[in-house]
């Protein structure tokens, strides 16, 4: 039946895909790009709402910063930049260091006193260097991108040598966006796919099905993104990698399906189409459940993004599935004469490998023990960070022109102190000198670079004269309009602490220093400093929350499948103990776990028990028939030993392709994913056989029913070996 539904409707299925491949590439070239540091920060917590409420009283902390050098005719120069920076649609004020010296002039602050608040902020201390910061409007901040290229123009005529340096979140952001969107990640993919091409026709031999393979894979690309579309998602960093995962679980599907109809040719089935569809179906079906609960267990995690690549990648192996199951037997049609090749990469005699793991069984364990205790030291040294900075490649124009403002003018960290009037009676030089004193505190801290405030503009000493006390106020309150630093009719004053390099003093330090050291004044600390070290604390807990959730779920998964509580115990902890070791690396060596970084322990989790369930399915077939432990695993691994390799290497291969990318946080989860992968080979062909070889022998009861015995050969037995197979396996295979 199968096949006559096939043989009838495939080409029908083929051209359904041909033509709806234009219509969903044009839906995944549309999805829009956000990497606004904001995005991928804690949702619903007090940390974010304070920031929330502090973006609708002051707008923002938002600003583009212009380093200029030293030259002949820089002053005519940035009044030239300022004013066409000012002419611009989304922004608000334009600032140059006359611009707010003479501000400060106005209301009474001497010229030298003037220079020196501006020095560290506007003008580097020798003087070499000085800046313009543009504050964005609320329309700039919703359209950064433009406003940033805007600004690229301006820079453009005015500056043809480039020699001035831009920086600032809205620089930074809309760079991350360029680097983490699907057009800055198809170099590496389209390496990806040619090395998948390759692997492809190694395997089958056959340049229409290896084509046609990479084509429906494409497809279920194009489809996962076209619903990500649909659904109203936007393109960040972290879905950067999606297209690879889908692509490795296509592939993995289709090569198990086209094994299966290659094992069915050469031992003369009747239907090989039907035998390979049925052999695929119920394997496939539990892998894939298993892989969208790992991916499903990401959605504890409280930041945003990492929550879309959940469910994201979770659609995208269903896709992979109903591709991988559905389209492939089509293939199969058109290219009946296609099988996989009868030779390997490699010859490994599992029969002796079983051998060997039996017979040494007591070691392995113990060595795995040990290595779990000293790895324990190293997974309590693990640490989260979040830098935005780190996200940009080391040749970057924008790393370097945040690397010279920096050094020679000032830093875009900062930290927003709010201090609170609620008693309206308070007269405006008593705020006033209360900030300031709040002001002087914060700036004394080794970690403050500068600190900038509404009191910056007012001189040391106020008039005494009720008369230019109140001129000056009328004029200050005539400035109030573009200046930011106060709100809600001057019950909101803003300090602006400008942080030191995080060489020399963490911001999350910081923020934690001046929280002790303001914990008796009227005030609220926010910023993206104290949102960064909020999402550090969620990256750790979500990391162990989402793990924790992956296992329990693919547990129960795995016990129900293998209808034996013990078996989906033994069948975890194989699985555990690869990605604990990895992890126990990553501490050892003191790379700090980033939002990419959080995600692979449950990812990797879900991908890798796929090759666990096949093994304990020929291990139980076998110890069912009162064959001692030591055997079925010898039987287990010489029926599942070679594709287990097989597939893991694959997902490898798959993963490194990441590492191509110039974006670090895609990178890192790449060769993350590929070390959990690999090493996930400890687990299933040491470990896995290693336990069950301990189990004492079951006799077999001569009148039981043989539930399971003629189902599994059938149904559930693995295909023979997709890249090479040697004849030993091949002799040993039923």
């Amino acid at each position: 039946m199968i096949s006559a539904l096939y043989s009838r409707y495939s080409r029908v299925i083929l051209w359904s895909l041909v033509a709806t491949a234009p219509i969903l590439f044009w839906q995944a070239e549309s999805i829009p790009s956000n990497n606004d540091i904001e995005t991928w920060l804690p949702r619903d917590t007090g940390v974010r709402q304070t920031y929330e409420l502090f973006k609708q009283d002051f707008g923002g902390e938002e600003v583009i910063v212009l380093c200029v050098p030293e030259s002949d005719h820089r002053e005519q120069f940035l009044e030239s930049l300022a004013g066409r920076l000012d002419r611009l649609d989304g922004i608000r004020h334009a600032w140059t260091p006359a611009r707010m010296q003479q501000r400060m002039e106005s209301l009474g602050v001497p010229p030298e006193e003037a220079r020196r608040r501006l020095a560290g902020l506007l003008v580097s201390p020798d003087e070499k260097h000085v800046g313009v910061v543009a504050t964005l409007s609320p329309e700039g901040l919703q359209h950064r991108m433009d406003v940033v290229a805007d600004v690229r123009e301006v820079l453009a005529y005015c500056d043809p040598d480039q020699t001035v340096s831009l920086t600032g979140a809205p620089v930074i952001v809309t760079e991350l966006d360029h680097l983490g969107s699907a057009k800055g990640n198809r170099r590496f993919f389209g390496l990806t796919l040619l090395i998948s091409l390759g692997l492809l026709y190694y395997s089958f031999r056959h340049w229409g099905m290896a084509l046609s393979v990479l084509g429906s894979t494409i497809w279920s690309i194009w489809l996962t993104q076209s619903l990500l579309y649909w659904a109203g998602g936007e393109m960040n960093f972290i879905l950067g990698s999606l297209s690879v995962m889908v692509m490795i679980f296509t592939l993995s599907i289709a090569i198990h399906v086209v094994s299966y109809y290659s094992d069915a040719v050469s031992e003369g089935a009747a239907d090989p189409l039907a035998h390979a569809f049925r052999a695929s179906f119920y394997p496939c079906l539990l892998s894939t459940i298993t892989t969208v609960l790992g991916l499903v267990s990401l959605n504890v995690s409280s930041i945003l993004p990492v929550a879309q690549f959940g469910y994201a990648a979770a659609a995208g192996s269903i896709v992979a599935m109903f591709v991988g199951l559905g389209v492939t037997p089509c293939l199969l049609v058109l290219w009946p004469n296609c099988t996989v090749a009868s030779s390997r990469f490699h010859r490994i005699d599992f029969a002796a490998w079983g051998n060997g793991v039996s017979r040494y069984r007591w070691s392995l364990l113990a060595a795995g023990a040990v290595g779990v205790l000293v790895m324990g030291v190293g997974v309590a040294r693990l640490k989260s960070d979040v830098d935005p900075v780190e996200f940009l490649p080391r040749n970057s124009r924008v790393l370097a022109d945040l690397q010279t403002i920096e050094k020679n003018l000032t830093n875009v960290d900062s930290i927003e102190i709010l201090v609170n009037f609620p008693d309206a009676k308070t007269p405006f030089v008593d705020r006033l000198e209360k900030v300031r004193a709040i002001q002087r505190q914060v700036a004394e801290h080794e970690g403050v670079r500068h600190a900038f405030s509404l009191a910056d503009f007012f001189p040391n000493e106020l008039p005494d004269s009720p008369l230019a006390m109140g001129r000056m106020l009328s004029r200050a309150q005539s400035y109030s309009s573009d200046d930011a630093l106060t709100a809600a009719d001057h019950s909101l004053w803003r300090v602006s602490a400008r942080i030191k390099d995080r060489k020399v003093c963490h911001p999350a330090k910081v923020y934690d220093d001046l929280m002790v050291m303001l914990a008796d004044e009227p005030v609220t600390l926010t910023g993206v400093a104290p949102l960064l070290k909020s999402a550090q604390v969620e990256i750790f807990d979500g990391f162990w929350e989402s793990f924790t959730a992956a296992c329990l779920t693919i547990s129960l998964v795995m016990i129900i499948s293998l209808r034996s509580l013990v078996a989906g115990l033994i069948a975890m902890i194989p699985n555990i103990l690869p990605i604990w070791l990895v992890f126990g690396g990553v501490g050892f060596l003191g790379m700090p776990v980033d939002i990419g970084m959080m995600m692979t322990g449950s990812i990797a989790l879900g991908i890798s028990v796929d090759c666990t369930f096949h093994f304990l399915l020929h291990y139980r077939a076998a110890y069912q028939r009162g064959v001692s432990s030591a055997d079925a695993c010898r039987e287990a691994l010489q029926h599942a030993g070679t594709p287990m390799l097989d597939s893991t290497l694959i997902s490898g291969v798959g993963m490194l392709a990441l590492c191509l990318s110039s974006f670090s946080p895609t990178a890192r989860f790449g060769c993350l994913m590929a070390a959990q992968m690999l090493a996930s080979l400890l687990g299933e062909l040491v470990f896995l056989p290693a336990l069950l070889a301990c189990r004492p022998a079951r006799v077999a009861i001569p009148d039981e029913e043989p539930v399971d015995e003629e189902p599994l050969p059938e149904i559930h037995r693995l295909p023979r070996p997709h890249f090479l197979a040697g004849e030993a396996v091949r002799a040993a295979s039923p």
